[in-house]
């Protein structure tokens, strides 16, 4: 049961005064000199990558905003070409075609006028605030409403809604096109002999205010009869 012997220095590398101990420590501070100035150089070079990278950052920056200005400066062009020409004309009926809003051809021209003839409006249409100030707005979430399952209806009911031919009304030379929410129709196709005057007879929401529910072909149109706004359309409801 003697004392343990000490244990040894692990950073001791002999006695400093020998000439072998000192090559030793002279390849000990070399190899760290090399390593100082290897990470001297590391951190020069990712500076440099670093400055590099900047400098493109800016200049694609700087190449992509001046594409943005050309591009939006082409698309203000653009648009002023199709305003001047925004009255085009129909070459073979002799007279022009009314291509405003950017939306497609409703063929009314700059008349605007109702199913009937009278002018709603001063012959304007309505914006989205003055439109829905006097009634209420619709609202679409009616196709979640079980009452109104017109798909699971036509299933079962599917002769209902075979009711013959569309003929399209006189001066409507055009044939179906596929209408979207949005467009202001020709005041032909929503005139009065168009209605669905009994909406749920095809488990459609009533009608209301000046809201009509319309057959244009074999869809089903909800219209706005003061400008022929389109606020909502079934395609194929009808067989």
């Amino acid at each position: 049961g003697g004392m343990a012997p000490p244990r040894p220095d692990p950073n001791w590398r002999g006695d400093p005064m020998l000439p072998q101990n000192r090559a030793v420590e002279e390849q000990v501070r070399q190899r760290q000199e090399q390593r100082q100035d290897q990470r001297r150089d590391w951190r020069q070079d990712r500076r440099d990558w670093r400055a590099d990278r900047q400098d493109d950052r800016r200049d694609w920056r700087s190449e992509r905003a001046d594409g943005r200005r050309d591009w939006r400066e082409d698309r203000r062009d653009d648009r002023q070409d199709w305003r001047n020409t925004d009255r085009r004309w129909d070459d073979q009926r002799g007279r022009q075609r009314d291509w405003s809003d950017n939306r497609r051809w409703d063929g009314r021209g700059a008349e605007g006028r109702n199913w009937n003839g009278r002018n709603w409006n001063d012959g304007r249409r309505f914006d989205d605030r003055t439109r829905w100030s006097t009634q209420r707005r619709w609202d679409n979430r009616w196709r979640q409403d079980r009452r109104y399952d017109w798909n699971s209806y036509r299933r079962s009911y599917g002769d209902r809604y075979r009711i013959g031919r569309y003929y399209a009304p006189r001066g409507w030379d055009y044939g179906y096109r596929r209408f979207s929410t949005g467009i202001f129709l020709n005041s032909l196709l929503f005139s009065n002999s168009y209605w669905i005057n009994d909406p749920y007879q095809y488990r459609l929401p009533p009608s209301y205010g000046t809201l009509r529910w319309v057959r244009y072909y074999d869809d089903a149109l909800l219209v706005d009869i003061r400008d022929g706004y389109v606020v909502d359309v079934i395609h194929d409801f009808f067989w």
